[in-house]
């Protein structure tokens, strides 16, 4: 990442499009600066070509021509063939060096963002829609590299192509000159105006857009659901109602743009008009030469491609002034969880909760109040309380998917906060009630926590997740799921999660409800494989049902937010009325097995 954007700032809410926008994206181009230069290089001497090209045809008409010396004309011919070759090669060769620089200002750009993404924290994720963020990382950026490879490099030739060519047109007549000269005034003001109104709507449309992506991937990731629930026709309705919305706003851009344009050109085209006529006027009276007259408005129909691209490269950089200050919005975005340094080489996993408080970013009430419990290396505990304890955010704390509000997470005696990420990561692993699996095979889905894992290691994994259904897939760990894995079942999901965490073979395995989609003799197949697991790995379970808890040597009860009852699990059944109610349904079982 560039060193500019080193630094965040706290970002607006919807910050201004400005150029310190673009320029604080500059650091982007600076390894590309050989090109670009010849990028700007080719197109002046481009400029050059197109100005001498006139100049050469009223030499050709006051002269050869003229004279009636037919000698003459053949060299000059050739020359202006030969500046007309010339300057399709420099248009040629631009765009060559071009192309390679700006997309690979775009693949970097790319790649930076969704390594920014990846570092942000889970209390970004939870308020960003993913559309939006798949907005910036494609419109965004295309945008970005269209104006930075185009819009950047034609705004400073078009520039100079006007400056030079009316300087030229004022020495060879300058009343005709002026006349051009004085087209720029109505030019500013209307590029003023288009300006101010431009960058409001082109925001509008960028922000839609982020909208309807959203729409757009919940509609596919939640088809089973919208399918079920026969609300097709509904979700269908959202999005075109968001789709007419987009419509209307980009219709409203469309016609600013339009008529901005319009004006553009019908101005330098009034100008040819007036020049026509007044220059025929100089040549009847004798102070223009036929020649200069050609080679004037030659130059000046040369300038309506520069006058009238002035809207679209306007539009353009207004559009990439907009990309930025969004793409710059999720780089502003400052990390409430930072990596410590800490490393482990020779851990043991015994893990602490030390007078832990927890309130979510953004939220006042807190959901964990003063949690005191303490996991010996190599014990299993498991976490039972009711919907809405806070169960599942006291889990995410130990591998600081969140970071504690009051109190310390430890680790062998090590705040987390002090870990490095990565070896913080390395140490635990979590399984998730809901698994996420990726659009890529099974095999890559397992070893996600560990790459170098071998052929054996993957294979008890799998035995002990009881997920051996995955050989039977077509192509067996190497058939790709599918996104989301929404072509297996729920509890194939589970199980394949619970393998990837087995895998990783961590000194803390936490389980969050991972095993609620089994069926009962499933499930008492992966708790048997699980034991010997947990004999050798500190665990922390939570558990709904009798048989999970029977893992476990200790079971913590999170009521309201803290730990009221720890302690055995026969103990707690006879002793805590709370803690039997939950287990109501299992009471009985539970009471067999633990006899």
């Amino acid at each position: 990442m560039p060193a500019d954007l080193a630094d965040p700032t706290v970002p607006h809410s919807h910050p201004p499009a400005s150029v310190k926008s673009l320029w604080r994206l500059r650091g982007y181009l600076r390894p590309h600066v050989p090109a670009l230069v010849i990028m700007l290089m080719t197109s002046m001497t481009g400029v050059g070509v197109a100005i001498a090209i006139p100049l050469v045809i009223k030499a050709l008409i006051d002269g050869p021509i003229e004279d009636h010396q037919a000698s003459g004309i053949l060299p000059l011919g050739l020359l202006v063939l030969g500046l007309g070759v010339l300057e399709a090669f420099l248009i040629w060769w631009r765009r060559w060096v071009q192309n390679k620089a700006v997309l690979a200002v775009e693949t970097s750009m790319r790649r930076d963002l969704y390594q920014r993404l990846q570092e942000l924290p889970m209390s970004f994720h939870s308020r960003w829609q993913s559309g939006q963020l798949l907005s910036r990382a494609t419109t965004d950026l295309s945008a970005i590299r269209r104006f930075f490879g185009f819009g950047m490099l034609f705004l400073l030739v078009n520039i100079t192509q006007v400056v030079v060519t009316t300087l030229v047109l004022l020495h060879m007549y300058w009343p005709l000159g002026l006349v051009v000269a004085a087209t720029s005034a109505p030019i500013v003001w209307l590029s003023m105006r288009f300006e101010k109104r431009y960058v409001v709507i082109s925001r509008d449309v960028q922000d839609q857009q982020g909208d309807l992506a959203t729409l757009a991937e919940e509609g596919a990731v939640g088809i089973r659901v919208i399918k079920s629930f026969g609300r097709s026709p509904h979700v269908s309705a959202q999005y075109d109602a968001a789709a007419r919305t987009l419509l209307e706003t980009s219709v409203l851009k469309v016609r600013l743009s339009a008529k901005f344009w319009t004006f553009l050109e019908m101005i330098p085209n009034l100008a040819v008009v007036v020049v026509l006529l007044l220059g025929a006027i100089g040549v009847g009276r004798g102070a223009l030469t036929p020649g200069e007259l050609v080679a004037f408005i030659t130059l000046m129909l040369s300038l309506v491609w520069p006058v009238a691209s002035l809207g679209v490269i306007l539009a353009m950089a207004q559009e990439a002034m907009t990309a930025a200050a969004r793409v710059l919005e999720i780089y502003d975005m400052r990390p409430d969880i930072v990596s410590g340094t800490a490393t482990a080489p020779h851990a043991l996993g015994h893990l602490r909760f030390e007078h832990v408080d927890f309130t979510y970013p953004g939220s006042d009430t807190p959901v964990l109040r003063d949690v005191n419990l303490d996991l010996a290396p190599g014990e299993t505990l498991a976490l039972v309380g009711s919907t809405g304890s806070g169960k599942t955010s006291l889990t995410a704390l130990v591998p600081r998917l969140y970071d504690v509000s009051g109190g310390r997470v430890t680790i062998d005696g090590v705040d987390v906060r002090d870990y490095s990420l990565v070896e913080l990561r390395s140490l635990v692993a979590t399984a998730f009630e809901e698994p996420t699996l990726f659009s890529m095979s099974a095999r890559e889905n397992l070893t996600l926590g560990r790459a170098d894992a071998t052929e054996d290691e993957i294979a008890e994994a799998l035995e002990i997740a009881q997920a051996g259904f995955v050989h039977d897939l077509p192509w067996g760990l190497d058939t790709r799921i599918g996104e989301q894995g929404m072509s297996l079942s729920g509890g194939q999901r589970q199980r394949l999660a619970l393998a990837r965490a087995v895998l990783a073979r961590p000194k803390v395995l936490v389980l969050d409800d991972t095993l609620s989609a089994l069926d009962i003799h499933t499930e008492k197949l992966v708790e048997e494989a699980l034991q010997r697991v947990l004999a050798s790995t500190t665990g922390l379970v939570v558990a709904h049902r009798a048989s999970t808890v029977l893992l476990a040597d200790r079971v913590a009860l999170l009521e309201g937010g803290t730990i009221t009852h720890v302690g055995e699990h026969r103990h707690l059944l006879a002793t805590v009325p709370a803690y039997r109610e939950l287990l109501a349904a299992d009471a009985e079982e539970l009471e067999e097995q633990s006899a």
